[in-house]
């Protein structure tokens, strides 16, 4: 088994005892392949909802969680990243995600590439794109995203980022020059209004440029300045379009 490609999902959760089960549901749901290996985390925050005893209906489904509070979000996050062993493919799934499907063929990519696929966002379809944006700001989300524990052993978020670690960790996988392969059989689902479009205007420009003045340096964050406004100004779309 262990010759198999390894996909592990972690689900990082606390009090989403609401949303948890759509999540764990459609992880069940899969019509896992007998070429590829998974096994599902749950990492909890300490939650005092109704999570834990969802968690409990699903023994033969989970192969390890655990309860206990923590620093946030990323916190679990890295928790459940070390808990992985070196060979798996690694896919974060929150609360109220769903895994509508893993691509068809996990044995056509090499154990370092990073899959990457689409985001069904209500009733938006994030266009996942690594290219020059990815300099700027986030163009892939963690929903259809599997990364090689390989490429990076050690927890990998920053957790002095409390809204895009994620993509700070994006942004040093390309500056290392992994690479990225997309599968367009690789999609998942994720409920509208992230926490990233729930932040202020100034949270945000300050958090996303500090990380990119950090992996990129000041022209690529000067570059962001105006990318941003368009994002938050409700352009987003006349910009992927133009640049599609």
């Amino acid at each position: 088994m262990s010759k198999l490609p390894h996909i592990t999902i972690i689900t990082a959760v606390y009090n989403g005892g609401a949303y948890l089960e759509d999540t764990i549901h459609s992880i069940i749901a899969q019509p896992y392949s007998s070429l590829t290996y998974i096994t599902y985390i749950i990492i909890d925050g300490g939650s005092t909802d109704n999570t834990l005893e969802i968690i409990r209906q699903y023994p033969s489904h989970i192969s390890h969680w655990q309860s206990e509070p923590d620093r946030g979000v990323y916190d679990a996050m890295n928790k459940g990243w070390a808990m992985i062993d070196d060979d798996s493919f690694i896919l974060f799934l929150g609360a109220g995600d769903k895994l509508v499907s893993l691509p068809n063929n996990m044995s056509a990519y090499q154990p370092t590439d990073v899959i990457y696929g689409q985001v069904l966002e209500g009733q938006r379809i994030f266009q996942p794109k690594v290219d020059f944006r990815l300099k700027m700001t986030n163009t892939l989300h963690h929903q259809a995203l599997l990364v090689p524990k390989r490429l990076h052993p050690a927890p990998p978020f920053n957790l002095n980022y409390k809204i895009f670690a994620d993509m700070d960790f994006n942004q040093r996988l390309l500056k290392q020059g992994a690479t990225f392969v997309f599968d367009d059989t690789f999609k998942a689902e994720a409920p509208p209004g992230g926490l990233s479009d729930n932040v202020s205007t100034f949270f945000y420009f300050k958090e996303c440029l500090t990380i990119v003045n950090k992996n990129f340096g000041l022209g690529w964050t000067l570059l962001a300045l105006p990318y941003y406004t368009y994002q938050r100004s409700g352009m987003r779309r006349a910009w992927d379009k133009l640049f599609k």
